[in-house]
């Protein structure tokens, strides 16, 4: 069943998002059952809004690619991270690739 899988992390910066994306290479090489990726900053820090094809497939990327790339960046502390079902998705026809 797919999830949504949401994030927030104090702390992190744009520049060590953009370090973790950059080793990850996610983009060019999507991991395997992810399917949205919608990341953001604010005033509380980094927030991510995924949809995975499972949690299990989320936690088996983190485990295998995010994390060494995470602990590169210097990123410290824990995420606060949820996962719910996911009720309904649409993405616009005109919209792909990444911003």
């Amino acid at each position: 069943m797919a999830v949504v899988m949401s994030m927030h992390w104090a702390g992190v910066t744009p520049e060590q998002y953009d370090t973790v994306r950059d080793v990850v290479g996610w983009e060019e090489t999507p991991a395997a059952g992810g399917q949205v990726h919608v990341a953001w900053f604010d005033d509380q820090g980094f927030h991510v809004t995924d949809v995975w094809e499972s949690r299990q497939a989320f936690e088996t990327f983190f485990t295998e690619r995010l994390a060494p790339a995470i602990q590169k960046a210097g990123i410290s502390g824990t995420p606060e991270t949820d996962f719910s079902p996911l009720h309904r998705r649409f993405i616009a026809a005109d919209i792909s690739g990444a911003a």
